[in-house]
C-alpha cells in the first residue's frame, strides 16, 4: 500500500533543463530564413561557453539554451548569434509563442507595394504565353524591376551577405543570386542592343521573371508569417485568460489591485462572468466555475468551500470568496503555459536528418546550376537557356519547407493537444507515442476511481488482542490518520461512519508499497499486504484467499513477536469510460495489460470488468520498472499509465509515461504525457493525437524532399519558367505550413459525447 500526497487535479509538472542545467533562457532569434539558418544559430550557441544545450526553432523563431556558467554568459549568447549573422534578443517571463501580427502587417504592405510594380511584368509574361500583343520597353521594364529587385528584394542581399560572411548558405543566397543573374543577364542584352549588336533587338529579358520571383517569395513569407502565428495561437489563447487585476479583500472591502500585487494568503472575490485571478482554496460561497480551458471538459465544475480554484477559469454563477494559495509563475495557468511552450520549442529525433541535409544543401544547389548554366552553354550551345535553367534551379531549391515541416507541426499538435487537456512534454514524446504497442495501466486512481470503500472487516482475536472490529477498525485508522492513500481515506471514512475514536500514532515509517508501521500509544503495529508482513517474518498468505476481488489491508502486532490482528477488505468503482478506454486501444492496435501493486485477486476483477485479460499484480514500485524494462526487451514499445508515487519508476522506464491529472506530483515529473482530468478516455485520445502529429510531420518531410529532390532535374532540364519556380517555392512553404494547420481541426472522441454539455460553458469551449 503505496503512500502518495493529495494533489489536485489541475496540478502539472514544470519542464526541467537537462542534465541540472543551472539556468534556461530563451532568445528571440531574428532573420532566418530557412532549416540551414536555424542550424548555424544552433552551433553558434553551442559553441559558447557554458551552453549544456541548445535549440533553435524555425517556426516559432526562438532559441531555447541551458546555461551552467555565469551570468555573462547570456550576452555571450547574443554576440554569438549576432556574429553568425542574425539578430537576437533575450526573452524575459513568460514567452507567448509567435506573435507576428505587426511585422505581418509590415510585410503585407511590402508584398503590396511590390506587387503593384511587378503586375505589369507579369502581365506581358502571361501575355507571351497565350500569343497576345503586350510588350513593354526595355526602360519601362527597368523602371518597374529596379525598386523590386534591390529595395524589396535587399533583404535577400543582407541576409545572404551575413551567412556568407561566416561561410555558411541559406535560402537568401539562392533568391539573391538566381535573381541578380536574372537582372544582370537582362542589363547584358539591353546594354549590347544598345551598342548597335544584334541587329539593335533586345529579345527576350529574363528581368520579368527576377521581379515576378522576389514578389512571390515577399508573398510566400507574409502568408508563412501569417500561418506562424496561427501555430502558435494556443500559447497566446492561454496567457490571455489571465485577468490584468483582482478583487482583493482589505478589512471587508473590495479593492480592485493588479495581480503583481496579490500574494499568497490573500482574501480575494470573484463575482459571477469574472476569471479566476489566482490558484486559490474557496473560504465562503458556492458556485460554478468553468474550467474547459484548462482541462478540456466543457462542463461546469461545483466549487463550495475548501474546493481549489485555478486562475484563468470562469466564475459563472455566485460570489466566491477564496484564499490565494498560489500567484505568479506558481500558479497551474503558469505552469501550463511553461509546458506547452516548452515542448513547442524542443526538437523531434526526425530533425537530425533535417539538421544534416540543410548543412550541405544550399553549397550542392549552387554547384547543380553551375553544372547546368554550363551543360547548356557549352555542350548544347544555348547561353539563353543555360540562364534560365540555372536561375530556376537556384529559386526552386530554397530549403523553407524543409526546416518548417517538423515544428510547425509540432506547435500545431501540441497546442490542440493542451486545448483538450492534453499535455506534453516535448517532441520527443510525440515521436515516441506514435510506436506504442503496449499499455500499461495502474489499477487504483487509473481504472478505477480510487475512493475504494471498505466492504468487509474481520478481527481473528490472535490470543485474544483484539476482540471485535470496532476496536481493528480504531487501531488501523489511528495509523493512517495522516495519510491520503485512497484505502487510508476508505479506512478513515469507515471509522466515522461507525463512530469509531482515532487515537494518535507515533514513530510513523513508511514502507512505499507495502504499508506502514506506527505506535498507537504503547502498541506497536505493522499494517499493510502480505509482503510487509512477511519482511517482519509472519506469514499471512492465508488469509483473505476467499475474498475475491477485495483489496487487502492486513494489521499485525509486534508483541514482541509478530501477531496478525485481522484485515480489512476494500473495494474500489470503475471510472466511468474505462472500459471503452480499453477498448479504444485495442482498436488502434496496442496490447493492454494492468500493472498493479494491490493482490491479484482484485487486479483481474478490475481486469475482467474494463476488457483485459493480461495482469501483472502484487508488484513493488521498484518491480514495475523492472517489468516495463522485461517487456521493452521483448521488443515491444511500452506507455505506462498511472498516478501514483509508487508508480514513477515505472513511468520513467517506460517508452512514454502517461501521468492522470489526479495523481502525485512526482507521477507528472516522470510523465512525457500528463492528462490534465481522470478520464481514461484521454489515453487514447493523447496516442491518436501524437500519431496524428507524426503523421503530419511525416507527410511534411516527404513532400519538402520530394518537392527539391523532383523539381531540381526539371529545373536543369529547363523545362520550368524562374516565375513559376519562384511561385512553386514560396507556396512549398505555405503548404507544409497550412497542412501542419490542418491538425487543429483534430478533437478527442470524448469531446464529440459532451457536445451536449457546452451550453453551460459560457464563452469558451473546447470545440
Amino acid at each position: 500500500m503505496a503512500m502518495q500526497t493529495d494533489t489536485s487535479t489541475l496540478e502539472v509538472m514544470d519542464i526541467a533543463p537537462p542534465d541540472g542545467a543551472v539556468e534556461r533562457v530563451r532568445l528571440a532569434i531574428g532573420g532566418m530564413t530557412c532549416a540551414g539558418c536555424a542550424s548555424r544559430v544552433t552551433r553558434a550557441l553551442d559553441e559558447v561557453p557554458g551552453v549544456r544545450y541548445a535549440m533553435v526553432n524555425l517556426a516559432s523563431e526562438q532559441a531555447t539554451v541551458d546555461l551552467s556558467g555565469q551570468q555573462g554568459d547570456l550576452h555571450r549568447l547574443v554576440a554569438a548569434v549576432e556574429a553568425a549573422g542574425f539578430e537576437a534578443m533575450a526573452l524575459e517571463g513568460e514567452v507567448p509563442g509567435v506573435d507576428n501580427g505587426d511585422e505581418a502587417r509590415r510585410q503585407g504592405w511590402v508584398v503590396v507595394f511590390s506587387a503593384l510594380l511587378t503586375l505589369p511584368l507579369m502581365a506581358q509574361m502571361v501575355a507571351g504565353w497565350t500569343g497576345f500583343e503586350f510588350t513593354l520597353q526595355p526602360w519601362q521594364q527597368f523602371l518597374l524591376a529596379t525598386p523590386v529587385q534591390f529595395y524589396f528584394g535587399w533583404r535577400f542581399y543582407v541576409a545572404g551577405y551575413k551567412a556568407l560572411r561566416v561561410l555558411s548558405g541559406n535560402m537568401d543566397q539562392l533568391v539573391a543570386l538566381g535573381t541578380s543573374a536574372a537582372y544582370g543577364y537582362s542589363a547584358y542584352l539591353w546594354w549590347q542592343a544598345a551598342s548597335g549588336e544584334n541587329g539593335g533587338q533586345v529579345g527576350h529579358l529574363y528581368i520579368e521573371g527576377a521581379a515576378t520571383v522576389i514578389t512571390l517569395v515577399l508573398l510566400g513569407k507574409w502568408l508563412e508569417k501569417r500561418a506562424k502565428g496561427s501555430a502558435a495561437a494556443a500559447i497566446r489563447t492561454l496567457m490571455a485568460q489571465r485577468p490584468d487585476h483582482a478583487r482583493l479583500l482589505r478589512s471587508g472591502i473590495e479593492v480592485d489591485v493588479p495581480l503583481d500585487d496579490v500574494v499568497v494568503s490573500d482574501r480575494l472575490r470573484v463575482r459571477p462572468g469574472e476569471r479566476i485571478a489566482v490558484d486559490g482554496q474557496v473560504i465562503d460561497g458556492q458556485g460554478d466555475v468553468d474550467e474547459s480551458l484548462l482541462t478540456g471538459e466543457a462542463r461546469a465544475v461545483a466549487k463550495a468551500p475548501g474546493g481549489r480554484l485555478t486562475a484563468g477559469a470562469i466564475n459563472l454563477n455566485g460570489v466566491l470568496t477564496y484564499q490565494a494559495t498560489a500567484v505568479g509563475a506558481n500558479t497551474v495557468l503558469s505552469r501550463i503555459i511553461r509546458l506547452v511552450d516548452g515542448a513547442q520549442a524542443t526538437r523531434a529525433p526526425v530533425e537530425q536528418l533535417v539538421d544534416k541535409v540543410a548543412a550541405i544543401f544550399v553549397p550542392v544547389v549552387i554547384v547543380i546550376a553551375a553544372i547546368t548554366f554550363f551543360s547548356w552553354w557549352l555542350v548544347v550551345g544555348d547561353l539563353d537557356s543555360g540562364v534560365a535553367a540555372a536561375i530556376t534551379v537556384l529559386v526552386i531549391a530554397c530549403p523553407c519547407a524543409l526546416g518548417l515541416a517538423t515544428p510547425a507541426a509540432v506547435m500545431v499538435g501540441t497546442g490542440v493537444a493542451a486545448k483538450h487537456g492534453i499535455l506534453i512534454r516535448d517532441a520527443a514524446a510525440l515521436e515516441r507515442a506514435r510506436e506504442i504497442d503496449l499499455v500499461l495501466l495502474d489499477k487504483t486512481g487509473t481504472l478505477t476511481e480510487g475512493k475504494p470503500k471498505i466492504q468487509r472487516v474481520e478481527a481473528v482475536g490472535v490470543e485474544a488482542v483484539v476482540g471485535n472490529e470496532g476496536e481493528l477498525i480504531a487501531l488501523v485508522a489511528s495509523v493512517l490518520a495522516n495519510s491520503e492513500h485512497p484505502l487510508a481515506r476508505a479506512v478513515a471514512n469507515l471509522a466515522a461512519e461507525r463512530g469509531v475514536a482515532i487515537s494518535d500514532a507515533t514513530d510513523f515509517i513508511n514502507h512505499p508499497g507495502k504499508g506502514v508501521e506506527a505506535k498507537v500509544g504503547d502498541r506497536h503495529l505493522i499494517v499493510g499486504n502480505h509482503a510487509l508482513l512477511a519482511e517482519f517474518g509472519l506469514d499471512s498468505d492465508g488469509f483473505g484467499n476467499d475474498w475475491q476481488g477485495l483489496s487487502l489491508i492486513l494489521v499485525a502486532e509486534i508483541t514482541p513477536r509478530l501477531s496478525l490482528l485481522g484485515g480489512l477488505g476494500a473495494a474500489d468503482s470503475i471510472r466511468p469510460g474505462a472500459k471503452r478506454a480499453v477498448a479504444r486501444l485495442n482498436e488502434q492496435h496496442i496490447m493492454t495489460m494492468i500493472l498493479s501493486g494491490d493482490n491479484e485477486s482484485a487486479a483481474r476483477k478490475v481486469g475482467a470488468e474494463v476488457g483485459i485479460g493480461n495482469v501483472i499484480a502484487g508488484v513493488q514500485p521498484d518491480g514495475k520498472a523492472a517489468e516495463v524494462v522485461a517487456l521493452q526487451g521483448q521488443g515491444h514499445v511500452v506507455a505506462m499509465v498511472g498516478d501514483g508515487i509508487n508508480d514513477a519508476p515505472a513511468l520513467a522506464a517506460a517508452d512514454i509515461g502517461i501521468a492522470m491529472g489526479g495523481g502525485a506530483d512526482v507521477a507528472m515529473e516522470a510523465a512525457g504525457i500528463t492528462l490534465m482530468r481522470d478520464e481514461p478516455g484521454l489515453i487514447a485520445d493523447a496516442i491518436d493525437i501524437s500519431r496524428a502529429t507524426a503523421r503530419r510531420i511525416r507527410q511534411n518531410l516527404f513532400w519538402a524532399f520530394v518537392y527539391n529532390v523532383v523539381a531540381l532535374p526539371i529545373a536543369a532540364l529547363g523545362l520550368l519558367n524562374p516565375a513559376v519556380a519562384g511561385a512553386a517555392m514560396a507556396m512549398s512553404s505555405v503548404s507544409v505550413i497550412s497542412n501542419a494547420l490542418l491538425l487543429r481541426r483534430w478533437r478527442p472522441e470524448s469531446d464529440f459525447k459532451s457536445d451536449f454539455n457546452s451550453d453551460v460553458v459560457s464563452g469558451e469551449s473546447t470545440k
